[in-house]
């Protein structure tokens, strides 16, 4: 990593391990508050440093081998292989699955020691480990713990520097010492399992011995657990049962529908509602106020100086209110409610219940929890794209995100607009949204190069958070993540005052003349609404209750406002996550897509131009039929890329 700097004389300490082992609860206990968080370079996945006495700690992502197979395991295998120890950590209660990794890491005699953790629950399923057997196996330091409860933590500390190379098969060894040129053991190894990128940078052929070696890997992993563990009488608990409940459809929606509400009362009611509300009021009522007034003094008012640092858009102003007012409160929250998801084993459930749902639109079961926080707030649902597996993944969802996924506020808005129409239209503008939806991913899946990841998830125990890990986990984030939009936010404002200070806002009206009443059929002044709703999506929608339309007009407007790209706070984080170039691809398409969406819309309702009780029932049964289509095209595609 860049940004791990290793002080004079000091070793780079790696922790390495499966997902849901606690590696994040080491890395606490063992940096303490030092940490530094920044994205692996050429990736958007975070990467945790921090000091232990005067070494540096890198916590790696969750993984069940080292190679080349998919970006974490990329990332986690360039740190190992620059490491100078590795904490390997292992759940107990599975202990035969993790040991693949573990003698992985043996066999590229990387120093390492052992955390034998959450022995509490490998007891409590009715398994007795010989630990000093298992050590004697492996031949490295092996410390039984229970991380969340800092037992064990003083002797892993002790024997951090014990760290050894563990026992490889004299057979594997011979093979990996005849990789030619000369090459570090650890590559050496990697080569002979057939990595594409070491083999290229020793102009090598990949060795052809990976099936081999892995399966001579896992019967010695079987055969160590033999001999290591003994069952005392497995009792299955309630956590148990639940766990399994979470993931049958006829149980596990329901659960899921009442995790969902639980999540929109925290993120769309409670934090959007009413902590961001207060917050803005504070920031719009207390400190714009007191900015504006500090900077009379010193700027003259009007002029170009008092526009960009206290005008509409100003970098004094707007920004901090965006920033404080709105958005901390909300990354928080996310961010608190990911890490409960995610502590307490919840989350893959979520993504095992819903994976064949989303399969038809290139996505896998993890794609679920963005969209569901798009209708909190679409801001913090593209940060959460970060835990899809695969970039291609993550690019559809956050189209999908900044096409049709409007956050609690907006719809609120909507609803609002919608239901002075009747519940026909609502029920219309709801079916439209699914539909363009599906079948952008749907487009958007067949399109795109790749396929969608299988999903190959471990459901881990569920467990009680410990309130500690998730505050400092949740705070962390939240404070490297504001830290890091900090500029991006303070550039949009101040692209947006120069063009309030130039007078060109009033010109960009004009220029969308030709749109708003050539195309949409709508009236001029509507484009006053759709520049408000870049801002934020929710004033323009409460504007057009304020402009005498018919329904018609009404629903094409609200229809392409939902559609047109997210609010300044969303665009700003879409290129953050893809990247200045690809986030202006994606806006770009998104704003056409939206007006061309809502011309035809336009045209639609004008062809069935009947009376109101019978428009909206015959335009809702015409999009049902579409939506049956889409979803059988989905079907179909689903089908050819399982096949």
């Amino acid at each position: 990593m860049e940004r791990a700097r290793i002080p004079a004389g000091g070793k780079k300490i790696v922790l390495a391990g499966n997902p849901n082992v606690g590696k994040s609860v080491f890395f606490n206990i063992l940096t303490g508050s030092y940490v530094d968080v920044s994205n692996y370079p050429g990736t958007t996945l975070e990467m945790a440093c921090g000091r232990y006495r005067g070494d540096v700690v890198i916590d790696t992502p969750g993984v069940y081998g080292i190679s080349s197979y998919n970006e974490e395991e990329k990332i986690t295998r360039d740190i190992v292989l620059s490491a100078d120890i590795v904490i390997n950590i292992v759940d107990a209660a599975n202990l035969e699955r993790d040991l693949f990794l573990t003698l992985q890491l043996m066999d590229m005699g990387v120093p390492a020691v052992v955390a034998l953790n959450m022995v509490d629950e490998a007891i409590q399923r009715g398994f007795k480990i010989n630990v000093s057997l298992l050590e004697k196996f492996l031949g490295v330091p092996v410390v039984p713990t229970v991380a969340v409860r800092n037992i064990g933590m003083n002797e892993l500390k002790r024997k951090i520097y014990f760290a050894r190379p563990g026992n490889i098969e004299p057979l594997l060894l011979k093979e990996v010492k005849k990789v030619s040129p000369p090459a570090d053991r650890r590559e050496a190894l990697l080569i002979l399992e057939g990595d594409a990128e070491l083999s290229e940078r020793y102009c090598l052929q990949p060795g052809k011995e990976r099936e081999k070696i892995y399966r001579s890997r896992r019967e010695m992993a079987n055969r160590i657990v033999a001999q290591t563990v003994r069952e005392t009488g497995k009792r299955e608990n309630f956590a148990a049962r639940l766990g399994r409940w979470m993931i049958i459809p006829v149980t596990g929606f329901p659960i899921l529908l009442i995790a969902l509400w639980l999540i929109y009362e925290l993120i769309g009611v409670l934090l959007a509602g009413h902590i961001v509300q207060f917050t803005e009021n504070v920031m719009k009522q207390a400190y714009e106020p007191a900015v504006r007034s500090l900077l009379g003094g010193i700027v003259p008012p009007g002029s170009v100086f008092d526009t960009v640092l206290a005008g509409r858009y100003g970098l004094l102003t707007a920004t901090a209110t965006y920033l404080i007012g709105l958005l901390l409160p909300l990354v928080l929250g996310i961010f608190l409610a990911l890490s409960i998801l995610e502590d307490t084993g919840y989350l893959p459930r979520i993504a095992t219940l819903t994976d064949r749902v989303l399969a038809g639109m290139g996505l896998n079961g993890q794609a679920v929890i963005p969209f569901i926080l798009g209708f909190g707030c679409v801001t913090m649902a593209c940060i959460s794209t970060r835990l899809l597996s695969s970039d291609r993944e993550r690019r559809i969802a956050i189209f999908l995100l900044a096409l049709g996924i409007p956050c609690s506020a907006q719809m609120a808005v909507n609803v609002a607009v919608i239901a002075s129409m009747g519940f026909t239209y609502m029920l219309l503008f709801f079916l439209f949204l699914f539909t363009v939806l599906l079948g952008a991913g749907v487009v958007l899946g067949r399109l795109l190069p790749g396929g969608t990841t299988p999903l190959l998830i471990e459901l881990p125990p569920l467990r009680l958070p410990i309130p500690q890990n998730i505050i400092k986990k949740a705070s962390l984030k939240s404070y490297y993540f504001i830290k890091e939009a900090l500029p991006l936010f303070a550039g949009g404002m101040l692209f947006m005052s120069l063009l309030d200070a130039a007078g060109l806002l009033q010109g960009l009206r004009s220029l969308l003349v030709p749109v708003t009443v050539g195309w949409l059929h709508l009236p001029a002044e509507i484009a006053d609404i759709f520049i408000m709703g870049l801002i934020r999506k929710e004033f323009g929608a409460a504007a057009i209750l304020s402009l005498n339309m018919s329904h018609l007009q009404n629903f094409v407007a609200l229809i392409t406002l939902t559609l047109t790209v997210p609010c300044i706070a969303s665009t700003m984080v879409v290129f953050k996550e893809r990247g200045v170039s690809e986030g202006l691809v994606i806006w770009i398409i998104v704003f056409s897509l939206a007006f061309f969406i809502g011309g035809v819309v336009a045209r639609i309702l004008e062809v069935f131009d009947m009376p109101g009780s019978l428009r909206a029932p015959v335009l809702a049964v015409l999009i049902i039929v579409a939506l049956a289509g889409l979803v059988f095209a989905a079907g179909k595609l689903q089908g050819k890329n399982a096949g």
